[in-house]
């Protein structure tokens, strides 16, 4: 099943426009998608399969982890991770 992972991080400098160009074509061979220009962190939004959510997060961080490298993105705390399975997404709960 493909799922969507989102990863934040946070750190001591202002990522810039080139930083983040950086990561958002890393982040394409992955289906996703690159955020932070101006920002003290960085993130990214990947498409990664898995049988569940545990194996998913994980999956998300390692990618995540071998995409900043290939960037030259600084190794910023990660601040937060969600996962999102594609079935989920297409079937959301109904509002109240």
């Amino acid at each position: 099943m493909h799922w969507s992972v989102s990863i934040r991080t946070q750190g001591d400098r202002t990522i810039t426009h080139d930083e983040v160009l950086r990561l958002a074509d890393a982040v394409a061979a992955h289906r996703g998608v690159a955020s932070g220009i101006g920002t003290p962190g960085y993130g990214a939004q990947i498409v990664v399969t898995a049988d569940d959510e545990e194996q998913a997060l994980r999956r998300g961080r390692e990618v995540f982890a071998e995409v900043v490298e290939r960037a030259g993105l600084p190794a910023f705390e990660v601040v937060g991770v969600d996962a999102v399975s594609e079935e989920d997404d297409a079937n959301p709960d109904p509002l109240p």
